[in-house]
């Protein structure tokens, strides 16, 4: 090479690597987002075929990405709450069920939460909404790499004034959500209201949207990563004074008008802080609708049952993925994801590494990106519920179900005026259900695909064997402990 030629090359170079370096500081880190709904039915929204008007929704999917089959990891609070952060399922982080008031217990310390991975790599977080990872100082949000918490430590209906405005038909359990302590407000690790009132409630859903817009703002030149896991539209269900009666609805269709006009405030602060198009919004569920309680409860339909079932109204969720310029706008997939997959997506688009534990989630950002369907990361995916019980798995296309006891209206309405009805008890059935063919979970074709019952049995085994199965008291070789209490250890007020 002549000294001219070798000139060149090195100015090329250094032109190259200088393009690079202006690159790599004109792209910022993308802020994540994610609105985090309780008991949300899987048709309460305009997307998926709801009459409640939710224009900002409507404007979410337009403008990003539909998932028409997006499970949670169990169809209840704590359980679902701890997968979405850790990006494992629940049962390898030992939480199972929902945590009430008198629990000592909560997500482990060992776990890396969402959180925490972006604050590994320099940004500011906050949640905004309801916790129910463990309500003691140690399991708070502070202690799981959050900045910035307020909100309440558990469920809405663990709210002693609820028994009052929804009389309970079954005396034992009023009973004890009397003998319940006040549903607080917290703010970091401290109690600043010991007992939220009916205003308080009233006020919730603009409350987080306005504390959750602050930080936004404070924050709009650093990455941020922002949860709000609102406590709506969870029983008892409140709006307030600025929605009532929009959406022509009732009651509950005015609480989801209030959610979406809360995710139109965060819209409009990113846009008018030019942060929309660096930005990912995630919007999904925890399970799906509480449907004993009727008219303030949502809707699953056409899916089978609801909330505390591993049919499909229980466990698939509502959920839209929007960022300008990056989710090719109105695409949808009916391809099998998961909130376990949350994680280890935004660890790639962030830079962050994963997890040092083992967790079940994959990294599905080429699938977000992508205008064309792809085929589900999940071979398989384990349905568990009650105490690490295996109660299904899953494929793409095919789902079976393993005897067991469940929660039924059998046909049944709902409850009225606040109140609801109780539930019959029925036991499920060995039953393969072909999704693609029957999304309601109608018809046994268990004779009919052998060999598929073959190939889920043989999967069900080998989760059995790293996550256990309560059923046939099998302990797995890979669970996790949840968090407990210690001698010592801080309380809160009660």
């Amino acid at each position: 090479m002549t000294d001219f030629l070798r000139i060149v090359a090195g100015i090329l170079i250094s032109l190259h690597l200088g393009l690079a370096l202006t690159a790599e500081k004109s792209s910022p880190k993308p802020n994540i987002i994610i609105i985090f709904i309780d008991d949300m039915g899987y048709s309460d929204i305009g997307p998926f075929g709801s009459e409640n008007p939710t224009p900002n929704l409507d404007r979410m999917a337009r403008e990003g990405k539909k998932f028409t089959d997006f499970l949670v990891s169990a169809p209840v609070c704590s359980s679902s709450r701890a997968s979405l952060l850790t990006g494992a399922y629940n049962v390898r982080v030992g939480i199972s069920g929902a945590y009430n008031p008198h629990a000592t217990r909560g997500l482990h310390s060992q776990e890396t939460t969402l959180a925490e991975l972006c604050k590994s790599v320099g940004y500011a977080t906050a949640v905004f909404g309801k916790w129910h990872l463990g309500h003691h100082p140690k399991f708070l949000p502070p202690n799981h790499g959050f900045d910035e918490f307020v909100g309440i430590p558990y469920s809405n209906d663990m709210w002693p004034l609820h028994p009052t405005i929804a009389t309970f038909p079954d005396p034992e359990r009023s009973k004890r959500k009397k003998g319940f302590p006040g549903l607080p407000l917290i703010k970091n690790d401290q109690v600043i209201n010991p007992a939220i009132s009916v205003q308080d409630q009233v006020d919730m859903t603009v409350t987080l949207t306005e504390l959750s817009i602050d930080f936004i703002e404070r924050n709009q030149d650093n990455p941020f990563f922002l949860y709000i896991p609102h406590p709506m539209v969870h029983v008892p269900v409140f709006v307030s004074e600025k929605n009532e009666g929009k959406s022509g609805r009732g009651l509950y269709g005015d609480t989801v008008y209030e959610l979406d006009w809360s995710l139109g405030e965060i819209f409009k602060t990113l846009e008018k802080h030019k942060l929309d198009e660096n930005t990912l919004v995630i919007f999904t569920s925890d399970n799906g609708p509480w449907l004993s309680y009727g008219e303030t409860s949502g809707v699953a339909l056409p899916l089978r049952e609801g909330k505390q079932t591993i049919f499909a109204g229980g466990v698939r969720v509502p959920t839209l993925m929007w960022w300008p310029g990056k989710i090719p706008g109105g695409t949808v997939t009916d391809s099998l994801y998961s909130t376990i997959d949350i994680l280890p997506t935004v660890a790639h688009l962030i830079g962050a590494d994963l997890p040092a534990l083992p967790i079940d989630g994959h990294d599905i950002s080429d699938h977000l990106f992508s205008g064309k369907q792809k085929k589900s990361p999940h071979e398989t995916y384990a349905l568990y519920h009650g105490p690490g019980q295996l109660w299904g798995i899953r494929n793409e296309r095919f789902k079976l179900v393993f005897p067991h006891s469940y929660r039924t209206l059998k046909g049944r309405p709902g409850g009225a005026n606040r109140r609801p009805v109780l539930y019959d008890s029925a036991m499920a059935e060995y039953a393969l259900y072909d999704l693609d063919n029957d999304i309601s979970e109608t018809m046994n074709v268990v004779e009919k695909f052998p060999e598929v019952v073959a190939e889920l049995e043989k999967a069900a085994d080998e989760y059995r064997k790293i996550l256990g199965d309560g059923f046939k008291d099998i302990q797995g070789t890979e669970v996790r402990p949840e968090g407990s209490l210690e001698p010592g250890d801080a309380r809160l007020i009660w």
